[in-house]
C-alpha cells in the first residue's frame, strides 16, 4: 500500500501544477485586470501601478523581455491623439499626431518612470529632418518606419528641426531577467505559503483562512456527521421495512424534503424556532449554542438527498445472491442488514462522503451569510462582493488541492473496506 501511496502522491504533483496553472489563468488572464476589478474604472494610474506592482500583475504573463506600464498607454492615432492634444505645437490629422518643427515635446506621462528600470520607446512616424530623441540621433525617413529608443531617464523626448508625423507611439518597460513573470512570482509566493493581502481587510491571507476555517469546521463537520449517520440508519430502516407503509413514508418524506429550497430552511427555521419561539439565536457567533440552529437546518434540509441515496444503494444490495445465501443459513433480517447489507454497500458510501469532505473547509456559504457565522463561507460571499481577488483565489486553489487529495483518501478507504479491491 505504502508503494501505492507513494506512487500517486508522485502523479498529484502535475495535477496540482495543472490545479495551479488553471487558477493562475482564469484570475490573471481571462477575468481582465485585477486592479481594474479591485480599484475600479475610475482608479488613477499610478494606485493601478501600485497595485500591479505589490502583486506582481506588472510583470509579462509567464516569460518575456518586455512588458507595459500604466504611465503611458499605447498610443494608435488612428481615432483620436489621446493625451497629445491641447499641447503647445501639436496638431492632429488624418490619423497622425503632427509634431511642429523646432519644439521641444515630452513624453505626456500619468507618473513620474522609475529610475531604476530601463524603458522602451517605440515610435511610427516620419520627418524630412533629423529629430533627436534623448541623447540619441536617430533618422525617420520620408516613408513610415518604426524606430526604438531605449533609456532610463526621459524627459524631452523629440526636440526638432523638421515637423514630426506620428502614427503610433508605445511604450514598454525592459525586463532584466526574461523569467521574471507573473507566473513565476505567483509560484515563489505559493512557495512560501503567501497567498496575498486583502485589499478590502488589508491583511495576510493565509492569515484569514486560518481565522474562517475554524467556525467553517464548527459548522459543517456536525452537519457532515450527523446527517451521514441519520441518511444510512434511515436507509437500513426502509431496507429493513422495504414495500411496507414505513418505507413508503420515508420515500415521500425524502421527496418532500428535496422539493423544499434551501433558502426556505434557513429563512422558516430563524423566523419559526428563532424569532417566535425564541428557542436559538439567530445572528452571531458567541458561543456553541449559535450554531445548534444552523446545525440542524443543514442537517434537516440534506437528509432528503441523502436517504433516497443511501435507500437506493441499502435494496440494490438487498437483493443480491448473498443475501438470500444468508437468509438461508438463518442469520437474522437484522443480522443481513448490518453485517452483509451495510458492508457491502460501503464503496458507494465512502464515494459520497469522501467527496463531501472539501466542501466542509469552505463551509455553508448561505449559513455562514444567514446566521453571521465568521468562517470561510461568510468570507468567501464578502470576498466576491468585493472583488478581493487575493481572497477568493486562495480559497479556490486551497478547495482544489484538498479535493485532490481526497481522491487518494477514497483509493485507500476502498481497500480498507474491500478486501477485493487490490492498490496497485
Amino acid at each position: 500500500m505504502l508503494r501505492y501511496i507513494g506512487k500517486r502522491i508522485l502523479q498529484m504533483i502535475p495535477t496540482v501544477f495543472g490545479v495551479i496553472l488553471i487558477t493562475f489563468v482564469l484570475f490573471n488572464i481571462v477575468g481582465g485586470s485585477p486592479a481594474q476589478q479591485v480599484l475600479g474604472p475610475h482608479a488613477q494610474a499610478d494606485t493601478l501601478e501600485q497595485f500591479d506592482e505589490q502583486r506582481g500583475f506588472n510583470k509579462p504573463l509567464f516569460i518575456g523581455t518586455r512588458t507595459g506600464t500604466r504611465a503611458y498607454a499605447d498610443s494608435d492615432f488612428e481615432r483620436t491623439a489621446g493625451d497629445w492634444l491641447g499641447k503647445e505645437g501639436v496638431t492632429w490629422t488624418n490619423g497622425t499626431v503632427i509634431l511642429a518643427a523646432g519644439g521641444e515635446y515630452a513624453l505626456p506621462v500619468k507618473f513620474a518612470l522609475r529610475t531604476n528600470c530601463e524603458y522602451e520607446l517605440e515610435i511610427e512616424g516620419r520627418t524630412a529632418g533629423f529629430p533627436m530623441f534623448g541623447e540619441n540621433q536617430l533618422k525617420l525617413s520620408k516613408d513610415l518606419k518604426k524606430i526604438s529608443l531605449k533609456f532610463q531617464s526621459l524627459e524631452k523626448i523629440i526636440p526638432g528641426n523638421a515637423p514630426v508625423e506620428i502614427r503610433s507611439i508605445k511604450l514598454r518597460r525592459v525586463m532584466s531577467n526574461p523569467f521574471d513573470s507573473q507566473f513565476t512570482f505567483y509560484l515563489n509566493r505559493l512557495a512560501h505559503l503567501d497567498f496575498g493581502v486583502s485589499h478590502s481587510t488589508n491583511q495576510r491571507v493565509s492569515k484569514l483562512l486560518f481565522d474562517g476555517i475554524g467556525p467553517s469546521l464548527m459548522l459543517t463537520v456536525p452537519i457532515f456527521f450527523i446527517g451521514l449517520i441519520t441518511a444510512i440508519m434511515l436507509s437500513l430502516f426502509c431496507a429493513f421495512w422495504r414495500d411496507t407503509w414505513v418505507d413508503r413514508f420515508f420515500v415521500v418524506f425524502s421527496v418532500a424534503l428535496m422539493s423544499v429550497n434551501y433558502l426556505v430552511w434557513i429563512v422558516g427555521g430563524q423566523y419559526l424556532l428563532g424569532f417566535k419561539l425564541g428557542w436559538f439565536p439567530v445572528w452571531g457567533f458567541e458561543d456553541p449554542r449559535y450554531l445548534i440552529l444552523p446545525v440542524v437546518i443543514g442537517v434537516f434540509s440534506g437528509l432528503g438527498a441523502e436517504l433516497r441515496f443511501y435507500r437506493t444503494i441499502m435494496l440494490d444490495e438487498a437483493h443480491r445472491d448473498y443475501v438470500r445465501t444468508a437468509q438461508a443459513k438463518g442469520v437474522s433480517r437484522a443480522g443481513v442488514l448490518f453485517k452483509h447489507v451495510l458492508k457491502n454497500a460501503m464503496i458507494p458510501i465512502i464515494t459520497n462522503t469522501v467527496i463531501a469532505i472539501p466542501f466542509l473547509y469552505t463551509g455553508s456559504l448561505l449559513l455562514e451569510s444567514f446566521f453571521g457565522i465568521p468562517g470561510l463561507g461568510y468570507l468567501s460571499i464578502n470576498a466576491i462582493n468585493s472583488s478581493d481577488v487575493d481572497v477568493v483565489r486562495a480559497i479556490v486553489l486551497v478547495g482544489s488541492i484538498i479535493f485532490v487529495i481526497t481522491n487518494l483518501l477514497t483509493d485507500i478507504c476502498y481497500a480498507l473496506v474491500d478486501p477485493r479491491v487490490k492498490l496497485k
